[in-house]
C-alpha cells in the first residue's frame, strides 16, 4: 500500500465493515465509524460526547502544536466544543530532552489558542519509531440536536471552502525544506508560508457555519481539498461538482508546490474546512465579517462526483496518497 491514509475500499473491507457487522453495538452510541467521518459520538443524556483521534506522521517539526490543532479541528467540524486532549508521544532512541520539550511547548501553545486542556497521555522512548511521533485523542461536547456530520450534505446545497488549499502542507514544507526553498522561491513568499502556521484552527468558522444552517462540515486533512470534497459526497451518499478555478490558492502555496512538483489541491490542508449549506453566500459574508476568507467552490448533486477545469468536466476520483508524501525538489 502507498504511504498515507488507507484507501477507502480497503478501509471499508478490512476495518469498518467488520466493526459494523461483528463488534458490540451499544444503544448509547450516536454515530458509528464511516469513511470520511472523523468523529464518533456517544449519548450522555441530552448532550453528545464527541471523540476523535489523529497522529502526526507527515511532519517532523512543530508536531506538538499541529497535533493539538488538527485534533481540535475534528471536534469543531462536528459543531462541538473541544474540551480535553490526551497525547501519546513516541521518541526514537537517543532522543534528547530538548526534543520532548519542543513538542510540549508547541502543545501548550496550541492548547492555549484553542482553550482545550491537556488531560494526560503516554510518553516513551522506543526503537519502534525512527522519528518523533505524536498521536492524540480528543474529547468534546455538544447538544445532541446540534451535531453536524461529514455525511450531512443535501442535494442542491452550496459547497463552501474556508481559507485556502494546501494550508497545513504549505507550513510543513516551508519548515521542513526551508534550506532548499530558500534557493528556489522568493524569500518573502517563504516567510509568508511559514506564517500560515497561525491559521490552522477551524474552531471559529465551524461555530459560525453551525449557527447559520450548515448541515455538513469537514476539515481538510490528507488528500487535500479534492480528497475532502470527495469524502463529503461519499459519506453523504450524494454527488458533487467542484470548479477548480474557484478554489483559493495562496501565491506562497503555488510557489512551493511548483518547486516540489505537486498539486496544491491534493495537499494536506488542516485549517481549511468544507461546509455545505443552502445559502452559501450568507455564510461567506458572515465569515468575511469575522476576518475569515471563504469561497463557494461547487454544488452538491444527486449522483456523480465531478470536477470542472477550464470548462471541461471530468470525474472526481477518490483521494490518493497526499501530495506531501510525493514532493520532489529538483
Amino acid at each position: 500500500m502507498e504511504i498515507g491514509k488507507i484507501p477507502p475500499e480497503i478501509l471499508n473491507r478490512i476495518v469498518l465493515n467488520p466493526i459494523n457487522h461483528f463488534a458490540v453495538k451499544r444503544n448509547d452510541v450516536f454515530l458509528r465509524p464511516k469513511t470520511g467521518e472523523d468523529c464518533s459520538a456517544v449519548l450522555f443524556g441530552e448532550e453528545l460526547c464527541i471523540l476523535s483521534a489523529d497522529p502526526i506522521t507527515g511532519a517532523e517539526q512543530d508536531i506538538g502544536y499541529i497535533a493539538v490543532h488538527i485534533n481540535c479541528n475534528d471536534i469543531a467540524s462536528s459543531g462541538a466544543e473541544p474540551i480535553g486532549i490526551l497525547l501519546t508521544i513516541l521518541l526514537p532512541e537517543e532522543s534528547s530532552e530538548a526534543v520532548l520539550s519542543d513538542i510540549m511547548e508547541g502543545a501548550y501553545e496550541a492548547a492555549k489558542e484553542t482553550g482545550i486542556e491537556i488531560l494526560g497521555g503516554h510518553t516513551e522512548v522506543t526503537n519502534a519509531v525512527n522519528k518523533a511521533l505524536v498521536s492524540a485523542a480528543v474529547i468534546g461536547r455538544t447538544d445532541k440536536n446540534h451535531f453536524i456530520s461529514t455525511g450531512g450534505a443535501k442535494v442542491g446545497q452550496d459547497v463552501i471552502m474556508t481559507k485556502c488549499a494546501g494550508l497545513e502542507g504549505t507550513v510543513i514544507l516551508a519548515k521542513e525544506y526551508e534550506t532548499i526553498l530558500y534557493k528556489k522561491i522568493d524569500k518573502d513568499l517563504l516567510q509568508k508560508a511559514k506564517s500560515m502556521r497561525g491559521f490552522l484552527s477551524v474552531i471559529k468558522e465551524s461555530q459560525i457555519a453551525k449557527n447559520m444552517g450548515a448541515t455538513a462540515m469537514h476539515d481538510v486533512t490528507e488528500g487535500g481539498i479534492l480528497g475532502a470534497v470527495w469524502e463529503v459526497a461519499d459519506c453523504s451518499n450524494t454527488g458533487i461538482t467542484v470548479e477548480l478555478e474557484k478554489i483559493p490558492v495562496k501565491e506562497e502555496t503555488k510557489a512551493i508546490c511548483h518547486a516540489g512538483n505537486i498539486s496544491p489541491y491534493e495537499l494536506i490542508s488542516s485549517g481549511s474546512m468544507i461546509i455545505t449549506a443552502f445559502d452559501g453566500e450568507k455564510i461567506v459574508q458572515a465569515l468575511s465579517e469575522q476576518g475569515i476568507e471563504s469561497a463557494i467552490i461547487g454544488k452538491i448533486t444527486e449522483k456523480e462526483k465531478q470536477i470542472i477545469k477550464n470548462g471541461k468536466v471530468s470525474i472526481l476520483n477518490q483521494p490518493k496518497s497526499d501530495a506531501l508524501y510525493n514532493v520532489k525538489f529538483e
